[in-house]
């Protein structure tokens, strides 16, 4: 699926880069590296950077809670996403950073090896 906009124009995007600015204090350098990888991970899933956020949470009275299922969902698809990526080991944890950096500063917890 090729996204209908452009990676960057999605809210849960705009949630990720705004905290990455905040944390570094400006825009990080590689920030166009780091929407190549999210486009290419929403292609490999089939879906938005929206879609992704509000398949692990869900909205409850006292805010948003992580859905665990979809939360062990994608952090297959992160390890499968690394295993396919061209290049040495360092690249292929950079890949699978940039989508847990993604889907850390959208609010929901997830490190390497989860779905193991």
């Amino acid at each position: 699926m090729a996204l209908a906009r452009p990676v960057s124009d999605y809210a849960a995007t705009r949630v990720w880069l705004d905290a990455l600015r905040e944390q570094w204090g400006r825009e990080p350098d590689d920030v166009h590296e780091r929407l190549h990888v999210l486009e290419t991970f929403c292609d490999r899933v089939d879906k938005t950077p929206d879609e992704i956020i509000a398949e692990c949470s869900v909205e409850v009275d006292g805010g948003k809670r992580i859905r665990l299922k979809g939360r062990r969902f994608y952090s297959q698809k992160i390890e499968e996403l690394q295993g396919s990526v061209e290049g040495d080991a360092r690249t292929r944890q950079r890949w699978g950073n940039t989508i847990r950096s993604f889907l850390i500063h959208n609010g929901i917890f997830i490190q390497a090896g989860l779905s193991a």
